[in-house]
């Protein structure tokens, strides 16, 4: 039984943790991913830190404090950012964490007796005779132990080939090793199993190569690796019998945007789209996809979510549309009160994506999500926005509060369908400050998703909904 329900973002909304890896440790779902500093300047600011759910409840969340921090690498006393860590159980029944470090061709290992203690540094990944490993852009590690043998799978691969400085490097794509037991030796020569944009011609990874982001898992008897594609906002998936050779595409799984949920076009997005990185974990008898999605006005801002998936029988993955209810096992209560930040969909229907650069306030034309004085919420909303939230019992919602502010007078349009009709509308008054303003409504047993459209000009901001049921 759970405590709370779950949503999207899965952890407080104070809290940045991209690049996430889901790992079942003991009957606790742990996710080891990069750190983010709430509206920070760069990627992956913060030292890593864990959180974890025990496998009952996936609502309860614990904080379990830094595992490790930036300087605890020696070769990293400038403090310079870790990037997307992995943490796999070796077989002498020890934890390892590998990482990297900004500007460093390497990838480092650090160790610990327990998935959420203080990680020790334990060396980088070497050949037999201790050269360093360098090849083929080593980021991004993920690690399995199978009993095929230990395998780390690694890699960057430029989609932006014009850029002099990628000219330069020819990076063919995602790469394998086998590593000894000491999980820090390989046995030869990486292998490319998944081609970069210049190497996929006459490939089933056409129009989908390799970006970055691998993360494996093994799966009746699979080897799946889920990674970002050039398109960046997409998390794919690429199966093989064997861990270092015969992969092909799968599919996509998730787009931080929705690109090519039902066929929705790159021009359809309905979030704004930056990178993406995760991994599939299962609990219970359900699987599911973390991913991470974007706040702020950079790709810097990343919150964790995560969805169901569903294997058909021929082991292929269908591609699940991002939601407000995650990892909840059933709609959302239409009789709560949430923060307007857990909307899944958040659009002025030509939404752009958004850049490692920057943008300041007076260069954005799109609502977004931001936060002041520790208060989160959506802003820049203007005429014919869209905010949705999908999914949620509404049958039990007979009134919906809005907590808001407004530069001007204008209304919201509320919708069980972005294209369908208008259910009801809830009347804003020019504000500086925030106030509420409600409606009574009616929803059918069926309708669990909920869209605003706001009509009216200036733009406005919301802290939160308030979605009444009868008790209320």
């Amino acid at each position: 039984m759970m405590k709370n329900q779950c949503h999207n973002p899965y952890l407080p909304l104070y809290e940045h943790i991209p690049d996430a890896e889901p790992r079942v440790f003991n009957d606790r779902l742990y996710v080891f991913g990069s750190h983010d500093q709430e509206n920070g300047n760069e990627f992956c600011e913060l030292d890593y830190v864990a959180w974890s759910a025990p496998i009952n409840d996936l609502s309860d969340w614990r904080y379990d404090g830094v595992i490790y921090r930036k300087q605890d690498d020696p070769d990293n006393q400038a403090g310079l950012p870790l990037y997307a860590p992995d943490v796999v159980q070796g077989k002498d029944r020890r934890f390892y964490l590998y990482y990297c470090v900004k500007f460093q061709d390497a990838i480092c290992v650090a160790v610990c007796d327990t998935p959420a203690g203080k990680y020790q540094f334990y060396g980088k990944i070497q050949y037999p005779d201790g050269t360093i490993m360098t090849d083929n852009q080593p980021y991004d590690p993920s690690v399995i132990c199978s009993e095929d043998g230990n395998f780390l799978y690694f890699g960057f691969a430029p989609c932006m080939i014009n850029i002099p400085r990628y000219k330069r490097q020819d990076l063919k794509g995602g790469s394998v090793v086998e590593l000894e037991d000491d999980m820090l030796t390989v046995k030869g020569e990486p292998q490319i199993i998944i081609p970069s944009l210049i190497y996929s011609k006459g490939t089933s990874f056409a129009g989908n190569e390799y970006f970055e982001a691998p993360s494996v898992r093994k799966i009746n008897d699979k080897y799946y690796l889920i990674y970002s594609s050039v398109n960046t906002h997409q998390l794919c998936y690429a199966i093989s019998d064997q861990p270092m050779q015969g992969f092909v595409f799968g599919g996509v799984i998730v787009s931080n945007g929705d690109v090519g949920y039902q066929g929705r076009s790159e021009q359809d997005k309905l979030m704004s789209v930056g990178n993406n990185h995760g991994g599939l974990v299962q609990i219970h008898d359900q699987w599911y996809i973390f991913y991470h999605r974007h706040t702020s006005l950079t790709q810097y801002n990343r919150q964790g979510c995560a969805e169901k998936i569903y294997f058909e029988p021929d082991g292929q993955i269908k591609q699940v549309t991002i939601t407000t209810s995650g990892m909840n096992p059933m709609p959302l209560s239409g009789n709560a009160f949430y923060p307007a930040v857990y909307c899944c969909n958040l659009s002025n229907g030509r939404m752009g994506a958004l850049t490692s650069l920057g943008r300041t306030n007076s260069e954005v034309d799109f609502p977004y999500i931001t936060t002041e004085n520790g208060e989160r919420y959506i802003t820049h909303v203007q005429d014919n926005n869209l905010i949705g939230y999908k999914y949620i019992n509404l049958a039990e919602t007979q009134a919906i509060e809005v907590i808001y502010r407004s530069t001007q007078q204008g209304i919201l349009e509320i919708r069980t369908d972005p294209l369908g009709e208008t259910k009801g509308i809830i009347k804003l008054n020019p504000s500086k400050w925030w106030r509420s303003a409600e409606t009574y409504i009616k929803f059918t047993p069926t309708e669990k998703e909920l869209y605003f459209i706001y009509k009216g000009k200036g733009n406005i901001s919301l802290m939160a909904l308030n979605l009444k049921g009868k008790e209320s």
